[in-house]
């Protein structure tokens, strides 16, 4: 890695061991605290040192580098060097303990991160905490250690500064007139960064309203259900003993109500219920504490937050108004903008894809908890038959198994996996006969997971492909259709199960992706269940779909692009990281969209980046694409609105997100045109995307993709009014 990197990485490591204070990634909120720190000289300069030293430390040691460079390790250190800049005075031994603190603070966050996160629960504080109670109980017998006495002569001190102006300054902003309550709730987030004067939390104040709406009205919820639970209780809420221990409401609301749980109504409820919990832990930890002269600084906010979200962890169901952050975005905005989103869209994403076990259109016989068979412990299953178009399941006077059009068709993986079970030897019976002796008759059992199987049931004698052990993969010829078992006449049966034998009872698994035929048209199901007499069928791909959309690692595009009279170029690559990402990066900026690709649905799922990019667009034009093409499919999906909506509009609309939505960006495209589906050389796809402020539509983006036998061939653009076209160029 060369020199400009490391130093790039420094300095987010840096910004960032700021901004995570208030589990924020924001490099602007960064620069802020950074500013704030320094109103005392020497802490700002003691906080900053053990930040660089953690660093440094860190990425010297070995540990991960994009751990090291996200502040996750940096705050903790940054804490506890802003506490000894305040309490001690300059010096080498200061500053060799100083660094020793900052070591011991990594050691302890590294450490806590192996202990407590394999409970997928932060280590907050807590490192901060240890390491600040064990140097300051040490150094007591510490002589060589002067203590500071700059905040008993705050005034005498500015005055030396920056004469009468600064310290007319300092006076005016102390003695603003607001309101009692207003003012500790700034001296209690001034003091978060041991910065104890009213400016201080007034300018962070405005920083938490940049980096989130959210965080900032969580935050004076939390301080005002602690500051009305103290008025109920009779408790003392003078500014003397309370503006030092404030944060810990601040910190528990931002952290319980849209951090670490997707901000909602319940959320903020338990933030209301949670509060008093911490001003009673607050109360008696200080009473605690005081014997050994030790602040309780955030403890309370760690125990309530770390035991709350532990609790979490028991239960047995989880409600959508109560979500524990599985993908943290560093912003309560985006995790729940992310979250409303991605529960629509992927609201049944399963680890195992399923397709239907079988070709072409079939229709569902008997579906889930159907007549007579699929009861009780087998009520989750489907048998399926192919009828023509009269509905008729035969040909002839269908007296024959072979008159029937299912009879003898292939049987295909589901999935891949492994063949479990097999029953091959039953003979199949004349039309209205059953075997009850052999209920399921000749039938396949396949492993998918430990906790997933699929039973193909009623096959032909003697038709199975497969033994046991063997490994299939999806679309593998499995048997033919007969008519063995409780089957009076032919079709195929299918069911999930938990465990690898033969008519084990059912469990309720959706398929992945199928297409519906309906009177007018066609339909994509995406993770449901078939219906009783739904006709249904695998996507079949469309090889021109197929390669557009099969972006390999190392793939490189070239986009000449016209604004009018303008033409310009960009350039893309496929990149797939360590942690299995797959984007498209573009090659200036470092914009990523990020995607996936399961062989029938393409799908974007997240854009970082430049939005007056041709990539961006690509995102947006082709942002759900099913790789199968039948004329006039239509598909529909929702995006993020912090993805569309400009900041004005998010600003109002953050405040009232974790309640209801007012703005809404919809999804919609439309295969339109094939020139030869049989043998394909260009096709066409028209999409849009509308966004709405509550119904009202108030903007709309149109978009052409058209692709050819190369893969991506053109894009066209339209925004109000305006065309841009691109063209793919390899």
């Amino acid at each position: 890695m060369n020199l400009k990197q490391n130093a790039k990485l420094l300095y987010e490591g840096i910004l960032n061991s700021y901004s995570q204070v208030f589990f924020s990634k924001n490099k602007l909120f960064g620069i802020i605290l950074i500013i704030i720190t320094f109103f005392d000289l020497l802490a700002g300069l003691s906080g900053l040192l053990a930040v660089v030293i953690t660093y440094l430390a860190g990425r010297g040691i070995g540990f991960s580098k994009i751990r090291v460079s996200e502040g996750i390790y940096g705050f903790n250190s940054l804490l506890v060097g802003l506490g000894l800049g305040i309490y001690f005075e300059p010096g080498i031994p200061f500053f060799f303990v100083l660094f020793l603190a900052s070591l011991f603070t990594l050691f302890l966050s590294v450490s806590m991160e192996g202990i407590i996160g394999k409970y997928a629960i932060p280590y907050l504080s807590l490192p901060f905490i240890i390491s600040i109670w064990l140097i300051a109980l040490a150094t007591s017998q510490f002589e060589a250690l002067g203590i500071s006495q700059r905040g008993i002569y705050t005034l005498n001190d500015l005055y030396v500064i920056g004469d009468k102006t600064l310290v007319n300054v300092y006076t005016w902003w102390n003695d603003i007139g607001i309101p009692s309550s207003l003012r500790v709730y700034f001296f209690s987030l001034g003091a978060i960064f041991f910065q104890y004067n009213l400016l201080s939390g007034i300018i962070i104040a405005f920083g938490l309203l940049y980096y989130s709406r959210i965080g900032f009205s969580l935050s004076l919820l939390g301080f005002y259900s602690a500051y009305i639970f103290y008025m109920i209780i009779g408790a003392n809420i003078s500014e003397a003993n309370y503006s030092y221990i404030g944060f810990n409401y601040i910190l528990t609301a931002i952290a319980l109500g849209g951090f670490f749980i997707i901000p909602s109504k319940l959320s903020y409820f338990w933030t209301i219920i949670l509060i008093p919990m911490v001003a009673i832990i607050t109360i008696s930890l200080s009473i605690i504490f005081s014997t050994f002269n030790l602040p309780i600084y955030s403890l309370p906010f760690n125990i309530v937050v770390l035991l709350f979200l532990y609790v979490l962890k028991f239960r047995t169901k989880s409600t959508k108004w109560l979500t524990d952050i599985f993908i943290q975005h560093h912003s309560p905005e985006r995790n729940l903008y992310a979250y409303q989103t991605n529960s629509v869209r992927f609201k049944y994403l399963l680890d195992t894809s399923i397709q239907l076990p079988f070709w072409g259109e079939w229709v569902v016989s008997q579906g889930h908890n159907g007549e007579p068979t699929h009861k009780e412990e087998w009520k989750n299953a489907w048998d399926f038959v192919i009828t023509d178009e009269a509905g008729k399941q035969y040909k002839g006077k269908g007296d024959l198994p072979n008159e029937y059009y299912c009879y003898e068709k292939d049987v295909i993986a589901p999935a891949d996996g492994e063949i479990e079970q097999i029953v091959n030897g039953i003979e199949d019976n004349i039309i209205g006969d059953i075997n009850l002796e052999n209920n399921w008759g000749n039938s396949v059992v396949i492993r998918h997971n430990n906790m997933l199987f699929s039973q193909v049931s009623h096959l032909k004698k003697d038709s199975i492909k497969v033994k046991p052990g063997e490994r299939v993969k999806k679309g593998h010829l499995i048997a033919k259709v007969g008519n063995s078992g409780r089957s009076p006449y032919p079709h195929l049966h299918f069911q999930f199960q938990s465990s690898p034998f033969v008519g084990s009872r059912t469990i309720s698994y959706p398929v992945s992706h199928f297409i519906l035929s309906k009177e007018k048209g066609v339909e994509l199901r995406s993770y449901q269940i078939p219906e009783l007499n739904e006709k249904v069928k695998n996507i079949e791909l469309n090889p021109i779909l197929k390669n557009s959309f099969h972006f390999i690692p190392g793939k490189r595009f070239l986009f000449k692009i016209i604004r009018g009279e303008n033409v310009t170029e960009e350039k893309w690559e496929v990149i797939t990281d360590a942690y299995n990402n797959s984007y498209l990066q573009e090659k200036t900026t470092g914009s990523k969209a990020y995607f996936e690709n399961d062989g029938n649905l393409f799908y974007f799922s997240r854009f970082d980046g430049d939005k007056k990019l041709l990539l961006y667009y690509f995102f947006l034009a082709a942002y759900k694409i099913q790789t199968g093409f039948y004329n006039y499919l239509e598909l529909r999906d929702k995006f993020p609105v912090d993805l569309l909506f400009n900041k004005r509009w998010l600003f109002f609309h953050d405040f009232f997100a974790p309640f209801f939505f007012f703005l809404k960006a919809d999804f919609h495209i439309q295969y339109s045109d094939i020139d030869n589906p049989l043998s394909p050389e260009k096709i066409e796809l028209v999409s849009r995307v509308n966004l709405k402020f509550f119904r009202k539509e108030v903007k709309k983006i149109s978009f052409k993709l058209i692709l050819n036998t190369k893969g991506l061939g053109e894009l066209t653009i339209m925004i109000n009014n305006k065309k841009i076209t691109a063209l793919c160029e390899n």
